[in-house]
């Protein structure tokens, strides 16, 4: 028991979890952008499929990894920006855009694998080139993503307006901010980020595109951003999370533990999160409030 145990929960899991939190804490990173921004964006799993099918496709026309990262980027600037008018511009419901994006991006891709590669299902080829793999770079690269964010969010006047938008709409108009340009911003940025993060997925990850493979991690990205407060280092906190039940799953397989449960453990985890998180925030507002009674009385 031990044995199996030490095969399990050895080095090597940390690596996997890292490597399979990479493309969630893109995702999450995708999220916390747009909530600091008062935008709740559920079509962070739309952007992300779009952004792996985009950096296939242009990979394996190209022969450039480079390109087809940044066409994924691109991409998924261009499925923000029309959630973005949608919401901003002509005030529709943020949800219903999100879930239509990420019912359009399902559809759109599958229908554009049909015609750029005659198949369906899923489309590999050894002239698709994949985002090189040396030692750790990667895991540097999204650490220094998190912290670069992090900075930008709390120490600079452009993170200060972006929240101060998020949490004092009023106050911030008042204070001459453009509100409503800061939210394009946000969404832009936000997509570009999500394709990334697809791109991640496709190249990175793998070195393929197959229909819906972002298998809900950008809804796994929002649970984690809600679990972090749209903090960019505890949201990368809660995506570990997923990273570790994902690598732990994928190796109690060798070990006859049934298929469906391994398949379940990262929606039990995302339950357990946003679980977590909503009874953490009920138990600070009714603190908040409670003190805020307590001194009116006063």
């Amino acid at each position: 028991m031990s044995d199996n145990l030490g095969k399990i929960f050895n080095l090597s899991l940390i690596y996997a979890t890292f490597r399979a939190s990479t493309p969630i804490i893109y995702a999450a990173l995708c999220a916390a952008i747009t909530q600091q921004a008062n935008i709740l964006n559920i079509g962070t799993e739309g952007i992300m499929l779009v952004g792996a099918f985009t950096a296939v496709a242009i990979s394996y026309f190209t022969g450039s990894w480079i390109l087809g990262v940044l066409a994924a980027m691109l991409g998924g600037a261009v499925i923000a920006m029309i959630m973005a008018v949608s919401h901003i511009k002509y005030n529709s419901e943020i949800c219903a855009i999100g879930m239509g994006i990420n019912l359009l991006a399902i559809a759109l891709t599958k229908f554009m694998l049909q015609v750029f590669f005659h198949t369906s299902g899923s489309f590999s080829n050894p002239a698709i080139v994949a985002i090189p793999k040396l030692h750790f770079s990667f895991l540097e690269n999204v650490i220094v993503f998190i912290l670069l964010l992090q900075f930008i969010f709390y120490k600079t006047v452009w993170g200060l307006r972006l929240r101060a938008v998020g949490q004092f709409p009023m106050a911030a108009q008042t204070a001459g901010i453009q509100a409503n340009a800061v939210k394009y911003q946000a969404m832009l940025i936000s997509g570009l980020i999500g394709g990334l993060a697809g791109a991640h997925l496709s190249l990175g990850y793998s070195t393929q595109f197959v229909e819906n493979m972002t298998n809900s991690r950008g809804f796994m990205g929002v649970a984690a951003m809600y679990f972090g407060g749209a903090n960019p280092v505890l949201t990368a906190m809660g995506c570990l999370l997923f990273g570790f039940s994902d690598s732990v799953g994928a190796r109690l397989q060798a070990y006859g533990i049934p298929a469906q449960f391994i398949l379940m453990m990262p929606y039990i985890v995302t339950i357990a999160v946003l679980a977590i998180s909503m009874a953490i925030k009920m138990q600070a507002a009714r603190k908040k409030e409670s003190s805020l009674l307590t001194h009116s009385v006063a």
